[in-house]
């Protein structure tokens, strides 16, 4: 498969009516629900996987990235995850160590990123987001330095569509785990009031692997300080990993949130 054209036709006779409705239903897509209005398929993620490697074969001729659009595009949901795992497997490709200061690489990444944050609207539900977020915005943020980084992210952490907003936590899972728990703590704190529980979610998620790759007197520090505003699905995540007695007492501090 070298064209989305035949990706998209390829995926459609993978149509299963039975996970369909399964899908669109742990999904949300019902009226006033997040997900409203996403179309599924019915592929499993292990399915829409197989579909990525088949289009990134080489021996085949790899996809050519300017097919990519065309899948951010579909109203198909699992199109669009196909779509979005072949710029991380790209972009994954052009940031090994071996390729991190290489010119051309990095013209490939930045090509990647700019197209990401061009189609990120369409990026539109908690798996797409998690699924991409981390490997390319994360991936991006650990390597070089650069001010305009937190100007991008904060474009997306204060714009109004929970799907940016999320991106701009969740993409600190990558440098959490890289030691720099800096990126975690900005967007945890910027997002501390949000109104969703799937950002309460995220941002306890995040501040947990925080706590777990980095410092977790960092990630106590900052429960001193927040959590008695931290909503309560939040500060569940964040301490997700600590032990139960400890865990009784930050449940205790009393929410004013």
């Amino acid at each position: 498969m070298t064209t989305a054209k035949e990706i998209i036709q390829y995926m459609e006779s993978l149509r299963d009516e039975r996970q369909r409705t399964n899908l669109m239903r742990f999904f949300k897509t019902a009226p006033g629900e997040y997900g409203y209005g996403d179309e599924f398929l019915g592929i499993k993620v292990p399915q829409t996987r197989e579909v990525v490697k088949m289009a990134l074969n080489i021996d085949h001729g790899p996809l050519n990235i300017d097919e990519v659009p065309e899948l951010l595009m579909s109203k198909w949901h699992e199109v669009r995850l196909c779509g979005l795992l072949i710029l991380v497997d790209k972009f994954e490709r052009l940031a090994t160590k071996r390729l991190v200061n290489d010119e051309k690489a990095i013209r490939g990444r930045d090509e990647i990123l700019t197209m990401y944050l061009k189609y990120a609207d369409r990026v539109n539900n908690w798996d797409l987001v998690d699924l991409s977020a981390p490997k390319i915005l994360g991936g991006w943020l650990v390597i070089g330095e650069g001010e305009y980084k937190r100007q991008v992210l904060d474009e997306l952490a204060y714009s109004d569509n929970l799907w940016k907003q999320r991106m701009s936590i969740v993409c600190t899972w990558k440098t959490s785990q890289m030691g720099d728990p800096s990126w975690c703590l900005r967007y945890a704190e910027i997002h501390l009031h949000h109104p969703h529980d799937l950002m309460h979610k995220a941002v306890g998620w995040m501040l947990r692997e925080m706590g777990k790759r980095c410092s977790m007197a960092l990630l106590r520090d900052f429960l001193r300080q927040h959590a008695h505003e931290m909503p309560r699905t939040m500060l569940r995540y964040a301490i997700e990993k600590m032990s139960d007695e400890e865990r009784k007492e930050w449940m205790g501090v009393r929410c004013t949130c």
